[in-house]
């Protein structure tokens, strides 16, 4: 059973013939119920404070759980953002390579068509250097001819030394080309 200070300050005692001092007793019993009365006052605001003391560490509790759920979730997401920006990354650089591949192919596709056009126009121009040299071959003949056929009916004399001058060089006039 729990005493209360009321209970002691109520406390009634047997008389006896030789007992203690009433009110030595009675003073005794005053100053414990105050002391108890405090002890028991301060023990209930402990109790409050140990309450509140529980509740704020179970919010405690609460948020570091909600901050390490968020740090775990963070963690998560950035492990995933950077598997994602890596794969990313891989697939620009395959996107280049495939790229610069196709530039490599398509500038040495240009480069064989301006090979080819080059060994097509020095065909041509060869031909074209050859028909020349056949026609100015004919056109000196046919000069040749004109002037023999001219000096023949003037001078018969001075055609030898006529004919002999008249010297065309077809491969200097080819050259010149």
């Amino acid at each position: 059973m729990k005493l209360s200070p009321q209970d002691i300050k109520r406390q009634e005692f047997k008389k006896s013939l030789r007992g203690f001092d009433k009110e030595e007793v009675q003073a005794f019993l005053e100053k414990l119920a105050d002391d108890i009365d405090e002890l028991l006052k301060e023990n209930e605001s402990l109790k409050k404070e140990l309450e509140t003391v529980n509740e704020n560490l179970a919010e405690y509790r609460k948020l570091q759980k909600n901050i390490q759920d968020t740090l775990a979730k963070a963690q998560e997401s950035s492990s995933r953002s950077i598997e994602s920006a890596k794969k990313q990354a891989n697939l620009i650089i395959q996107e280049a390579e495939l790229k610069a591949g196709q530039i490599l192919e398509k500038a040495r596709e240009g480069a064989n068509d301006v090979r080819n056009a080059v060994i097509q126009l020095r065909e041509e121009k060869l031909a074209i250097i050859s028909k020349l040299k056949a026609v100015i071959n004919s056109q000196a003949h046919l000069l040749e001819m004109k002037v023999e056929n001219a000096l023949k009916e003037d001078e018969p004399a001075k055609t030898i030394e006529k004919s002999s001058k008249i010297k065309i060089d077809v491969d200097d006039i080819a050259d010149k080309l």
